[in-house]
């Protein structure tokens, strides 16, 4: 498990957040994530650990690489639809930087290049 840091880590803190107002708000689950909102905050969790960006990474709206499966992409985007406005009453400060990340362009992907053996 890698540890995040930085800009990585903030993104992390914010969907988390994001993922446990809307779970509060609308599974009304108890002292915690219910099984179904867990699963995806886990599977947001791995998804930045294993971005291609790294420290550079976009906000996803900006991200030429679409790494969530259709299913899971779908949920976070309906959290995010209704977790987002109302981040800046419970989170102001997560909303605004996630605001400000919002606005940087996606770095370009850098390609692996082959090293040919003699």
């Amino acid at each position: 498990m890698a540890e995040l840091s930085g800009r990585l880590l903030r993104e992390r803190v914010t969907v988390d957040k994001m993922i446990e107002l809307y779970c509060r708000e609308n599974h009304a689950a108890q002292g915690g994530l219910c099984a179904e909102c867990a699963v995806l905050s886990e599977y947001a969790r791995q998804r930045l650990e294993k971005c291609v960006f790294g420290a550079e990474k976009p906000t996803c709206a900006n991200c030429p690489v679409h790494c969530y499966k259709p299913e899971m992409r779908a949920k976070v985007r309906m959290v995010m639809r209704y977790a987002g406005p109302r981040m800046l009453l419970h989170h102001p400060a997560l909303a605004l930087r996630h605001l400000l990340d919002g606005r940087k362009k996606a770095p370009q992907i850098k390609r692996r290049v082959k090293i040919e053996e003699n």
